[in-house]
């Protein structure tokens, strides 16, 4: 079978190629890609080619597939796992397979026949064998697609941990009913996270949201409002640092000089990180989220408060298969949406200049439908282009009765009527 896809030859150099896919075999499954969302780790991966970890040395010669936010179905199943697998199942997929021989190896990353960015991929035994090929029993496939950087949200709760005086046991994640900070945290992954932090079942009493973009925040504010917030038990707060002219002094005012508990850092800004250091409470935990891509990136830190008020940083980069099942059964109970993180749909045909720009591209995350030709679009410019193009006005008027969010007509209106790739 044929498959088009976009495929990493080095360096800034990704290519939509089509190609044939070898016979599936015995171990293997078939499966046509629906969606998948581009990641900023995507982005991270083309500019530093072989240099990047999960990346092999020679893909100049064998080039890999890139994407791994995805969701499709599964079209043919290999003897081995027709027991637990069958054509017509919806998947998505844990890329952090955690394999004892390669641990960094992952689709999107490490593998020539499957990655997001493509129509159709071979699902190697790997993914089986490791438990990361996992049913999506939900109706709107970009949701199935949103629940990996969803886990990543999930599995950066989890990680936080906290102590008690007298004792070395780490009790593991967010302290329930203490006080949270989420810094430079409007952007995608930010709005999941205040969307798990309100609706997940262990909360703080308290969680301040800080961006210095005033857009952003009203954004953010018009989709988590603190009405919503309340209902849920947590007093939600959102704050511009840059019309507070201290605001370390503004954010401890808000805990009555006590601190934060938990700190959630999602830029890699030095600025913010050290922020965010010096508002945490005692025994206070700092998750530093935002991967950064300079590898020296560095920053200053209170060891004082390390030694005398037992403040700590942990650092987590993406989710486990339990992480994403969480993610999934979430979605799937409707308590969280994360449609909130994408502002931008588009086709195969666009992923190449997407990813390699994706920093310059303001917004959330880009959802593409891998087998459809549309440039990308915001989704607050289709009114825009509905002029010239009768989609993009349906599309508009379907998002709009949705205050402004991706939803699952939207989704099928565009799959049925949308240019084929």
């Amino acid at each position: 079978m044929k498959t088009k896809a976009v495929r990493l030859y080095g360096k800034n150099d990704l290519r939509l190629d089509e190609f044939e896919l070898p016979p599936v075999k015995n171990d293997e499954i078939l499966a046509q890609i629906i969606s998948d969302s581009i990641c900023m780790s995507s982005y991270k991966a083309a500019i530093q080619g072989a240099d990047h970890k999960r990346v092999p040395k020679d893909i100049a010669k064998n080039p890999v597939i890139i994407g791994h936010e995805f969701c499709g179905v599964i079209l043919e199943v290999g003897d081995k796992w027709k027991d637990r697998f069958y054509p017509g199942m919806k998947f998505t997929i844990q890329p952090a397979l955690n394999l004892k021989e390669n641990p960094y190896a992952a689709p999107g990353y490490s593998f020539q026949y499957i990655g997001g960015s493509a129509t159709h991929i071979i699902i190697p035994n790997e993914v089986m064998e490791q438990g990361c090929l996992l049913e999506y029993n939900g109706d709107a496939f970009f949701y199935g697609s949103l629940a990996e950087p969803m886990s990543c949200i999930v599995g950066a709760f989890h990680a936080s941990y906290h102590t008690e005086s007298g004792s070395y046991v780490h009790k593991m994640g967010i302290r329930e009913g203490g006080n949270m900070a989420i810094l430079a945290g409007v952007g995608p992954m930010g709005l999941g996270a205040i969307d798990y932090t309100i609706h997940t079942d262990r909360k703080p009493s308290r969680l301040v949201v800080t961006d210095i973009d005033e857009d952003r925040l009203k954004r953010a504010a018009s989709i988590y409002t603190v009405e919503e917030a309340k209902k849920n038990g947590v007093e939600l707060i959102y704050v511009n640092t840059n019309a507070v002219p201290d605001p370390v002094e503004y954010l401890m005012g808000l805990t009555g000089g006590q601190g934060y508990d938990d700190v959630f850092v999602f830029a890699p800004v030095k600025a913010v990180v050290e922020q965010g250091d010096r508002i945490l409470a005692k025994d206070g935990c700092l998750n530093f989220f935002a991967g950064p891509t300079n590898p020296n990136f560095t920053a200053e830190l209170n060891f004082y408060n390390v030694h005398y008020n037992s403040t700590h940083i942990v650092g987590t980069s993406g989710g486990n298969t339990d992480d994403l099942v969480e993610s999934l059964d979430l979605m799937a109970k409707g308590r969280i949406n994360p449609a909130s993180m994408i502002t931008h749909i588009g086709g195969l045909n666009c992923v190449v200049e997407t990813t390699l720009n994706l920093p310059k591209i303001p917004g959330g995350k880009k959802l593409i439908y891998t087998n459809i030709a549309m440039e990308l679009t915001a989704i607050s410019d289709f009114r825009k282009k509905a002029e010239n193009n009768p989609v993009f006005a349906a599309l508009a008027d379907i998002v709009e009765k949705n205050n402004g969010l991706w939803c699952l007509e939207a989704e099928r209106y565009l799959l049925e009527n949308a240019d084929k790739i």
